[in-house]
Protein backbone atom coordinates (compact mmCIF):
# COMPACT_ATOMS: atom_id res chain seq x y z
CA UNK A 1 0.00 0.00 0.00
CA UNK A 2 1.13 3.54 -0.69
CA UNK A 3 1.91 6.01 2.08
CA UNK A 4 -1.30 7.47 3.44
CA UNK A 5 -3.37 4.49 2.30
CA UNK A 6 -3.59 3.19 5.88
CA UNK A 7 -6.68 5.30 6.59
CA UNK A 8 -9.89 4.21 4.92
CA UNK A 9 -13.60 4.20 5.72
CA UNK A 10 -15.26 0.81 5.92
CA UNK A 11 -18.87 -0.28 6.24
CA UNK A 12 -20.20 -3.59 7.53
CA UNK A 13 -23.54 -5.28 7.44
CA UNK A 14 -26.13 -5.09 4.70
CA UNK A 15 -27.97 -2.29 6.48
CA UNK A 16 -24.85 -0.12 6.81
CA UNK A 17 -25.82 0.40 10.46
CA UNK A 18 -22.25 0.03 11.62
CA UNK A 19 -19.50 2.15 10.15
CA UNK A 20 -15.84 2.24 11.00
CA UNK A 21 -12.49 3.71 10.19
CA UNK A 22 -9.57 1.49 9.29
CA UNK A 23 -6.37 2.67 10.99
CA UNK A 24 -3.57 0.34 9.90
CA UNK A 25 -4.56 -3.02 11.35
CA UNK A 26 -7.20 -1.63 13.72
CA UNK A 27 -10.81 -1.03 12.77
CA UNK A 28 -12.71 1.37 15.01
CA UNK A 29 -16.50 0.96 14.77
CA UNK A 30 -19.22 3.32 15.79
CA UNK A 31 -22.95 2.71 15.79
CA UNK A 32 -25.55 4.80 14.02
CA UNK A 33 -27.64 5.05 17.19
CA UNK A 34 -28.56 8.57 18.27
CA UNK A 35 -28.91 7.32 21.86
CA UNK A 36 -25.38 5.93 21.88
CA UNK A 37 -24.02 9.18 20.42
CA UNK A 38 -25.88 11.23 23.05
CA UNK A 39 -24.47 9.06 25.85
CA UNK A 40 -20.95 9.35 24.47
CA UNK A 41 -21.28 13.15 24.20
CA UNK A 42 -22.41 13.41 27.84
CA UNK A 43 -19.40 11.40 28.92
CA UNK A 44 -16.87 13.21 26.75
CA UNK A 45 -14.29 15.40 28.40
CA UNK A 46 -14.67 19.13 27.90
CA UNK A 47 -11.46 20.81 26.88
CA UNK A 48 -10.40 23.77 29.01
CA UNK A 49 -9.15 25.42 25.85
CA UNK A 50 -9.87 24.16 22.35
CA UNK A 51 -7.71 24.43 19.28
CA UNK A 52 -9.66 27.43 17.95
CA UNK A 53 -8.91 29.44 21.08
CA UNK A 54 -5.26 28.37 21.01
CA UNK A 55 -4.90 29.45 17.38
CA UNK A 56 -6.67 32.77 18.05
CA UNK A 57 -4.37 33.47 21.01
CA UNK A 58 -1.29 32.56 18.96
CA UNK A 59 -2.35 34.80 16.08
CA UNK A 60 -2.88 37.68 18.51
CA UNK A 61 0.65 37.24 19.88
CA UNK A 62 2.72 36.76 16.70
CA UNK A 63 3.28 38.53 13.40
CA UNK A 64 1.17 37.13 10.59
CA UNK A 65 2.41 37.84 7.08
CA UNK A 66 -0.13 37.99 4.26
CA UNK A 67 0.61 35.62 1.41
CA UNK A 68 1.24 38.59 -0.92
CA UNK A 69 4.04 39.73 1.41
CA UNK A 70 5.37 36.18 1.69
CA UNK A 71 5.62 35.85 -2.09
CA UNK A 72 8.07 38.77 -2.07
CA UNK A 73 10.26 37.05 0.55
CA UNK A 74 11.30 34.12 -1.67
CA UNK A 75 15.01 34.57 -2.32
CA UNK A 76 15.42 37.26 0.37
CA UNK A 77 18.76 36.40 2.02
CA UNK A 78 17.68 37.96 5.34
CA UNK A 79 14.73 35.56 5.70
CA UNK A 80 14.47 31.80 6.17
CA UNK A 81 11.11 30.36 5.20
CA UNK A 82 10.35 27.20 7.18
CA UNK A 83 7.85 24.50 6.18
CA UNK A 84 6.64 22.67 9.30
CA UNK A 85 4.31 20.21 7.56
CA UNK A 86 4.75 16.45 7.65
CA UNK A 87 7.18 15.20 5.02
CA UNK A 88 4.36 13.31 3.28
CA UNK A 89 2.60 16.64 2.71
CA UNK A 90 5.74 17.94 1.01
CA UNK A 91 5.99 14.84 -1.22
CA UNK A 92 2.36 15.19 -2.23
CA UNK A 93 2.03 18.98 -2.57
CA UNK A 94 5.53 20.41 -2.91
CA UNK A 95 6.82 23.40 -0.92
CA UNK A 96 7.67 27.08 -1.16
CA UNK A 97 10.89 27.31 -3.22
CA UNK A 98 13.95 27.35 -0.97
CA UNK A 99 11.99 26.67 2.21
CA UNK A 100 13.73 24.70 4.94
CA UNK A 101 11.77 21.67 6.15
CA UNK A 102 11.52 21.38 9.93
CA UNK A 103 8.74 18.99 10.98
CA UNK A 104 6.43 20.34 13.66
CA UNK A 105 7.23 17.46 16.00
CA UNK A 106 10.95 18.32 16.09
CA UNK A 107 10.82 22.11 15.81
CA UNK A 108 11.49 23.08 19.43
CA UNK A 109 14.36 20.58 19.59
CA UNK A 110 15.93 21.85 16.36
CA UNK A 111 15.66 25.49 17.47
CA UNK A 112 17.09 25.13 21.00
CA UNK A 113 20.90 25.44 20.95
CA UNK A 114 21.07 23.30 24.11
CA UNK A 115 19.26 20.41 22.44
CA UNK A 116 21.23 17.46 21.07
CA UNK A 117 19.04 17.85 17.95
CA UNK A 118 19.83 21.56 17.37
CA UNK A 119 20.12 22.66 13.73
CA UNK A 120 22.49 25.49 12.90
CA UNK A 121 20.02 27.08 10.48
CA UNK A 122 18.09 28.33 13.52
CA UNK A 123 21.17 30.14 14.90
CA UNK A 124 21.59 32.24 11.74
CA UNK A 125 20.09 35.44 13.17
CA UNK A 126 17.76 35.72 10.17
CA UNK A 127 14.03 36.31 10.34
CA UNK A 128 12.09 33.03 10.33
CA UNK A 129 8.76 32.77 8.53
CA UNK A 130 6.89 29.54 9.25
CA UNK A 131 4.04 27.94 7.36
CA UNK A 132 1.87 24.83 7.37
CA UNK A 133 -1.14 23.86 5.24
CA UNK A 134 -3.68 26.37 6.58
CA UNK A 135 -1.84 28.57 9.08
CA UNK A 136 -3.05 26.86 12.27
CA UNK A 137 -0.02 24.73 13.12
CA UNK A 138 2.32 27.53 12.06
CA UNK A 139 0.53 30.05 14.31
CA UNK A 140 0.95 27.70 17.29
CA UNK A 141 4.55 26.87 16.39
CA UNK A 142 5.51 30.51 15.83
CA UNK A 143 4.11 31.48 19.23
CA UNK A 144 5.93 28.61 20.92
CA UNK A 145 9.25 29.55 19.31
CA UNK A 146 8.72 33.23 20.09
CA UNK A 147 8.08 32.24 23.73
CA UNK A 148 11.34 30.23 23.64
CA UNK A 149 13.20 33.38 22.56
CA UNK A 150 13.69 32.83 18.83
CA UNK A 151 13.35 36.14 17.03
CA UNK A 152 12.33 37.64 14.75
CA UNK A 153 9.58 35.18 13.79
CA UNK A 154 6.35 35.30 11.82
CA UNK A 155 4.03 32.94 9.99
CA UNK A 156 2.12 33.00 6.71
CA UNK A 157 -1.59 33.60 7.19
CA UNK A 158 -3.56 30.92 5.37
CA UNK A 159 -0.45 28.78 5.01
CA UNK A 160 0.51 26.79 1.94
CA UNK A 161 -3.14 26.65 0.86
CA UNK A 162 -3.19 30.44 0.53
CA UNK A 163 0.20 30.29 -1.22
CA UNK A 164 -1.18 27.89 -3.84
CA UNK A 165 -4.41 29.91 -4.22
CA UNK A 166 -2.33 33.05 -4.86
CA UNK A 167 -0.43 31.28 -7.64
CA UNK A 168 2.84 31.12 -5.70
CA UNK A 169 5.64 29.03 -7.18
CA UNK A 170 5.96 25.46 -5.90
CA UNK A 171 9.13 23.40 -5.60
CA UNK A 172 8.63 19.66 -6.08
CA UNK A 173 9.90 17.46 -3.24
CA UNK A 174 10.95 13.94 -4.15
CA UNK A 175 10.53 11.08 -1.73
CA UNK A 176 13.95 9.79 -0.72
CA UNK A 177 14.64 6.21 -1.67
CA UNK A 178 15.59 3.87 1.19
CA UNK A 179 19.31 3.11 1.37
CA UNK A 180 20.30 -0.40 0.56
Amino acid sequence: AAMGDDLADVETGSSGAHKGTFLGSVVVFWAGSANLAANLNRRSHRMKKGYKQLVEEANAAVETIAVEQALALVGDESVTIVDIRDVRELWHEGKVPGAVHAPRGMLEFWVDPDSPYHRDVFASGKKFVFYCKSGWRSALATKQLQDMGLEPVAHIGGGFGAWVDAGGPIEKVEQKKPKG
